[in-house]
């Protein structure tokens, strides 16, 4: 425990220092002005070290800088801008008290000291203190959990596929650490490719926490099942069964599809997802077919949309993240975003965002997680 005694009277700098010394707190540094406490704390240091201090008692009226002056100086620098502050001073004015306080001073003890006053004064703040030290440390602490959470998360993200006969890649940008937006691709045989985009609802950890648990179902429905009524019955059916367990019922919009290059159809399922726009040979066409969000019913129907190509098809995929920001400043996002796609080389997702970011998000900023999937064929 080390506090700092500041004040340009020598009387008043032994009579708190016996005080405090008397008191138990033997780790005492005495200070004659603002500067040498600048001079101590190494403000003006280009690598200052840790700080060990743990309380400052500062007068409030010194020469050249006075203690308000100091005291914004002192919390202003981000080493300490938690650092307690206690003024002791003879002054009576209510209004400088008040200044001082706003400079951000925790109390003050008037003169001449009362002892009793004094020493219950320091124990409040440096109680204040530990609580705060807590909290930051179990801020820190929480922290890397979630970026770790988050690194776990992005490695469940599919990495693009660049075959002969399709090219499958994303861009993902979160709105919060931990995001409800999931993309998932495999290749189910030599010319079969199974893709999903999902969106859980809401965010933060939980939706990320109910993202992994499906996650977790993903991989071992679509290569077993494959179909895309079948997997996502079987989705619903796992999103029921977390339904028994918790007080809270999840959903979540989807669109999964598989992409057959050597039949060259797409057979695809819309779970209550903003539709995907497929450009089949030239010409546009919505996935719309589908079923509702999963997760509300036990028992859902679903119907199978089947889409036909002769030459080449691309599908573009996203969540509503993207749809609603695109929205605040273009009428219609689907009709927006198929005229990018429309435009040459917009086989790329990281692409077609970048055609669209920089006005949006001057107008408006990102409030969503975004996320788009593009699907080409060669």
């Amino acid at each position: 425990m080390k506090i700092v005694i500041v004040d340009d009277n020598k009387t008043n700098l032994m009579i708190v220092e016996k005080i405090l010394y008397n008191a138990g707190y033997k780790r005492l540094v005495l200070l004659s002005s603002a500067m040498e406490l600048y001079d101590y704390l190494q403000l003006d240091a280009p690598h200052p070290g840790e700080s060990d201090i743990d309380l400052i008692l500062m007068d409030l009226m010194m020469p050249e800088i006075d203690g308000i002056e100091a005291c914004r100086t002192i919390l202003a620098t981000e080493r300490f801008n938690d650092l307690p502050i206690i003024f002791v001073t003879a002054m009576g004015d209510s209004n400088i008290m008040a200044q001082a306080m706003d400079a951000g001073a925790l109390d003050y003890v008037m003169k001449p000291i009362n002892k009793v006053e004094l020493l219950a004064r320091i124990r409040s703040v440096l109680r204040l203190k530990q609580e705060k030290d807590l909290r930051k440390e179990r801020d820190k602490r929480i922290q890397y959990e979630l970026d770790l959470a988050k690194q776990v998360q992005l490695s469940m993200l599919s990495g693009p596929i660049q075959e002969e006969d399709v090219v499958i890649s994303a861009v993902y940008k979160p709105s919060f650490e931990l995001a409800g937006d999931l993309y998932a691709w495999y290749k189910i045989s030599p010319h079969r490719y199974g893709v999903i985009l999902l969106d859980m609802m809401g965010h933060g950890i939980s939706s990320s926490l109910v993202c992994m648990y499906i996650y977790s179902a993903l991989k071992d429905s679509i290569t077993s099942l494959c179909d895309p009524e079948s997997v996502m019955i079987e989705l619903n059916r796992r999103m029921n069964q977390l339904h028994n367990d918790s007080l809270i019922n999840y959903y979540f919009t989807a669109i999964y599809f598989v992409l057959d290059t050597e039949k060259q159809t797409i057979e695809y399922v819309n779970a209550g997802h903003p539709a995907g726009i497929a450009m089949v040979d030239g010409e546009v066409q919505l996935l719309e077919e589908g079923c509702c969000a999963l997760g509300f019913f036990d028992e859902i129907e679903v119907s199978k949309g089947v889409i036909s190509y002769e030459d080449r098809a691309r599908i573009l995929l996203y969540t509503d993240g993207l749809s609603e920001w695109l929205e605040e400043e273009y009428e219609d996002a689907k009709v927006t975003l198929t005229s990018c796609m429309q435009e040459d080389g917009m086989d790329d997702p990281a692409a077609l965002l970048q055609r669209l970011q920089p006005r949006c998000e001057v107008m408006n900023p990102q409030k969503d997680d975004i996320c788009l999937v593009m699907i080409a064929t060669k």
